[in-house]
Formats: C-alpha cells, sequence, structure tokens
C-alpha cells in the first residue's frame, strides 16, 4: 500500500491524538513538586540529626537516588511517571529510574553482558560528559590562576 503525505498525515493525526498540554503540564508540577517536597524534608530531617548543610545535601542526594531505585525495581516509578510524565525525568531520582529501568530489562542476559552491560546505556553518557566538563573547566580555572590551593 502506497501512502502518500497527505494520507500518512491524515493517519498521523487520526492515529495519535493531541495530549491535553495543561493537564500534562500540571501534573508535571504537581508530582515534580511533591518529588522536591519529599527531598526537603530528607534534608531537614538529616540537618535535625546534626548534619551540616552540605553534609545532608549529599546524604538526601544518596537517599533519594536509593529511593528512585527501589520504586523502579518495585515497578512504582513507571505506574507514577504514566500520571506525571516530565514531573518524575527532572529530578534526580529520574536519573536512579534512567539507569536502573534498563538494568532491569535485560538482567535475564546476565549479571556481566545483561546488568552491567546495561547499568550505564542511559546515563553513561550524561556521566562521561558530566565529567569531561568538570576536568576542562578544572583545567581552565588552573590556566587561569585560580585554582591555587586554599
Amino acid at each position: 500500500m502506497q501512502l502518500d503525505k497527505q494520507r500518512y498525515q491524515q493517519l498521523l493525526a487520526q492515529k495519535s491524538p493531541n495530549s491535553p498540554l495543561w493537564r500534562d503540564c500540571l501534573m508535571a508540577f504537581l508530582f515534580g513538586g511533591a518529588i522536591c517536597t519529599v527531598g526537603e524534608a530528607v534534608s531537614n530531617f538529616y540537618q535535625g540529626r546534626g548534619l551540616e548543610t552540605t553534609d545532608a545535601a549529599a546524604a538526601t542526594a544518596i537517599t533519594m537516588v536509593f529511593l528512585g531505585a527501589l520504586l523502579t525495581c518495585l515497578h512504582l516509578y513507571d505506574k507514577m511517571a504514566k500520571h506525571a510524565g516530565a514531573g518524575t525525568i527532572v529530578p534526580i531520582t529520574g536519573f536512579a529510574n534512567a539507569i536502573v529501568s534498563p538494568a532491569m530489562e535485560f538482567k535475564s542476559e546476565g549479571l556481566v553482558l545483561g546488568l552491567g552491560a546495561k547499568l550505564f546505556v542511559i546515563a553513561g553518557p550524561v556521566l562521561v560528559y558530566g565529567i569531561s566538563a568538570s576536568v576542562l573547566y578544572g583545567l581552565i580555572l588552573v590556566l587561569l590562576g585560580g585554582g591555587g590551593a586554599a
């Protein structure tokens, strides 16, 4: 069956209706805000237990990544993402989900070729870029004379 461009556009419009943009934005805002509120509560918990602000921030990031990975393993993060959309992608829990999801999908292929190889499929380029950018920034800082020991 040959499709011309006009017929293809008609089929595309019929099979993929427009998303409710305002509803999607509201849900992303609410869910993303709820995740960030949980993060703030975790941070306040750690600070209330005597951690300094920087230490509490590190502990909060670790806790939120753990929670995102745990919710992904329990298949709850994907269910939440169906309603929240981008609200679950932006926070650090979305990073945890991006690492754990491919690993879970390919775990049947074994620990090395499945879990190990697929663990960084999505997050790997982000990590490489982040590390490379920080090294480049550090080199520029040293060359400009701002990288002296404190």
